[in-house]
């Protein structure tokens, strides 16, 4: 471990460098592996979408920047998605951890001032909002708008899927020509996906010297996909009918060989991760006979460590880890009671539990979520004992999915753990003082609690930590009401 002190710009502000890997939470974040020229808006545009940027400090020599951020919880928010999927400037990649540095202190005036320029600049330009000042997921739309410039190959919905999916879930696309040009519409799930998507790759090109990506946000908040076809798919919606197509002769204005698109098969560059051309300004040669679009990861079951294994259980994470996706099995290890597996019903589930849930506090400890090596997570076989029958649990039939019915709202209503829950499905007959005095009991300390005015079968209720809502949601998801009816939980994006 080096311990360096280095002084910033002004040199009346000394800051110890002395920083490892740091998996436990704080306001202010360590960025490693800059590039020599980077300018101060491009570090602070890496967290603008995730919130305010209260203190700036870089180090040009040592290629290092320490920012902090309004809140902790904009923090590991930052963290959570980054360690899914690292930024890169300038075809580098750019490493972010949490420092062991609780507040930055600087008196670097000219510094700090150019900072509020920058955020103030943000919050009127709509990359990001100031609610209170705290930071929180922000953006205008989960929506892009895509145009394709200079269209010399082909370009089809798959491949934008696949360039895309890498900054997030990306739910639903609408291909189409107008004035000419090649454009899309595509929905993620979460707007700060989109915001991501769209400060990595406006002005990229697709292929070398063309294709060009224009990307602004949508006006439209979501998008209606009716058929599932090359022109338009909704990936939470199977069963959608592929409608009546026209045989094509041309995509989006550019002619086919006879055997199709396939004629340009993408590769991708190994840093960027943005497809490049084969060769260079020419055709794919020979020509192969299939598209091969790059399967997502094919991991499915995650790995889940520095649990308490004095507290956690299977239903315990069945429950948490099933705000991301529909869990099928958990095993708490045997010998290991503080790892446990996780399988998720798909890859896509496990990758948006994993960049939601690392790093986040459960029963007091910072758990660390990561991709097991294990396809799948076995059953015990029948001569095991009875403890070791109880850590495995089968999940795959339970009622409590909330993504197994298809174009299910719950997936344009996945956040990142937060301090306000949204609470649904209540009944007419309980009160305000009656929800508030669930939580208290359970020993939650309830600081707002807002009905939603258009509809009082839903709530929101904030707690006093991003930690006790996670608890919280973990005790009282599916808690019986009423003789019939539940109530949900699930973390909100708003506050009160």
């Amino acid at each position: 471990m080096n311990s360096t002190h280095l002084s910033t710009v002004d040199g009346t502000d000394r800051l110890c460098v002395s920083e490892r890997a740091q998996c436990i939470p704080s306001p202010v974040l360590h960025l490693r592996q800059l590039p020599v020229d980077i300018s101060e808006q491009e570090v602070v545009a890496l967290a603008l979408p995730f919130g305010r940027v209260s203190k700036l400090i870089t180090l040009r020599t040592k290629n290092q920047a320490f920012l902090e951020m309004a809140s902790e919880e904009a923090a590991v928010t930052m963290v959570n998605y980054y360690a899914s999927a690292p930024p890169t400037i300038r075809n580098q990649t750019v490493f972010i951890q949490y420092s062991n540095h609780r507040e930055l202190k600087t008196d670097n005036l000219t510094n700090q001032r150019a900072l509020q320029a920058i955020n103030t600049a943000a919050v009127h330009s709509g990359n990001m909002t100031s609610a209170d000042g705290r930071g929180l997921v922000p953006a205008p739309s989960a929506v892009l708008r895509i145009i394709v410039e200079n269209l010399f190959y082909p370009v089809t919905l798959e491949v934008l899927q696949q360039i895309f999916s890498k900054f997030g879930s990306v739910l639903k696309i609408i291909t189409f020509t107008r004035n000419n040009q090649f454009q899309a519409l595509l929905q993620f799930s979460d707007a700060v996906y989109a915001q991501h998507a769209k400060a990595s790759l406006d002005g990229q090109n697709i292929y070398n010297g063309c294709c060009t990506l224009r990307i602004d946000f949508s006006k439209l908040s979501a998008l209606n996909v009716k058929y599932n076809n090359d022109k338009s798919r909704d990936f939470t919606r199977a069963d959608l009918p592929t409608g009546e197509l026209e045989p094509a002769a041309t995509a989006f204005g550019v002619a086919l060989p006879p055997y199709g698109a396939a004629a340009f098969p993408p590769t991708f560059h190994q840093h960027t991760g943005l497809p490049v051309a084969a060769v260079p300004g020419s055709l794919v040669s020979p020509p192969r006979m299939a598209l091969q679009v790059a399967p997502p990861a094919v991991h499915s079951v995650l790995l889940v460590s520095n649990l308490d294994p004095e507290r956690v259980s299977p239903h315990c994470l069945f429950i948490l880890f099933g705000v991301y996706g529909d869990v099928q099995r958990v095993k708490i290890l045997f010998n290991k009671k503080e790892n446990a597996l996780v399988q998720m019903s798909d890859a896509t589930q496990a990758q948006l539990a994993m960049s939601h849930l690392n790093g986040q506090r459960l029963h007091g400890n910072v758990i660390r979520v990561t991709l097991s090596k294990h396809p799948v997570v076995q059953l015990p076989r029948g001569g095991a004992g009875q403890e070791e029958q109880t850590l495995t649990q089968d999940f795959a039939g339970s009622a409590l999915h909330r993504f197994k019915k298809p174009g299910s709202k719950n997936f344009n209503n996945i956040f990142p753990p937060s301090a306000t829950l949204h609470l649904s499905n209540i009944p007419s007959s309980v009160s305000e003082d009656s929800l508030k005095d669930l939580f208290s009991a359970r020993g939650f300390s309830v600081k707002a609690f807002k009905f939603f005015q258009k509809d009082r079968k839903m709530a929101l209720l904030q707690l006093a930590s991003v930690e006790e809502a996670i608890e919280a949601l973990i005790a009282l998801h599916d808690h019986q009401l009423d003789h019939n009816q539940h109530l949900r939980v699930s973390f909100s994006k708003s506050t009160i």
